[in-house]
């Protein structure tokens, strides 16, 4: 009696195994005929929306060493580094730095700057192998930015040109529907006919 008791129990475990299996196959099976969403990073890249902030662009010529920044900033980040010129009657700025490392890209030094020398860009790829390489200097931080659209190496991509036209959900899209946008190997394509048509 005992030993039918312990078949009896093995196999309502087998079977309630089996049932979960079938769950999870079932969700994984649900997701293979979904469209991807993800983007062919670093060879495409969304475009960030227009008010993304970003890494923060500094103009020397355009800095009076007031010091707003620093008093706005909620962890007194910008190092200003002056000299009063007795000459002049007014602050000399010699350093200007920002630890991107620390920044947390709330654009208040932005947005309180009287001359506007300071100003958000759309970059945001600032990964670097050593921390200390995100303080930037003024020299650092006077680098022109760069736009996604610009780059000539990147093919843009608005958030829903993977989706087709009018859906804004990617669970919704059936896997034969058209998207918006061109496939990665379509663009592939239309490059490289580009590129050996003759001028």
């Amino acid at each position: 009696m005992k030993f039918l008791n312990k078949i009896g129990s093995y196999a309502k475990e087998t079977l309630q195994s089996a049932k979960y299996i079938g769950q999870g196959l079932a969700v994984t099976f649900d997701h293979m005929q979904r469209r991807p969403i993800t983007v062919q990073y670093p060879y495409e890249k969304l475009i960030p929306s227009e008010r993304f902030r970003g890494r923060i662009h500094f103009e020397f010529d355009k800095c009076i060493s007031c010091e707003v920044c620093v008093r706005v900033c909620p962890i007194n980040l910008p190092v200003v580094d002056w000299e009063f010129n007795k000459e002049m009657k007014k602050k000399e700025l010699k350093h200007y730095s920002i630890d991107f490392g620390v920044c947390i890209f709330c654009a208040n030094c932005v947005e309180y700057c009287p001359t506007n020398c300071l100003s958000v860009t759309e970059e945001y790829e600032l990964a670097t192998y050593d921390r200390h390489e995100l303080n930037f200097d003024n020299v650092a931080m006077g680098r022109l930015p760069y736009k996604v659209t610009e780059d000539p190496m990147v093919t843009p991509i608005r958030e829903f040109a993977y989706l087709p036209v009018g859906v804004t959900d990617g669970h919704e899209a059936k896997l034969t529907d058209q998207r918006a946008g061109s496939r990665p190997e379509e663009i592939a394509a239309q490059l490289h006919t580009t590129a050996s048509k003759p001028e």
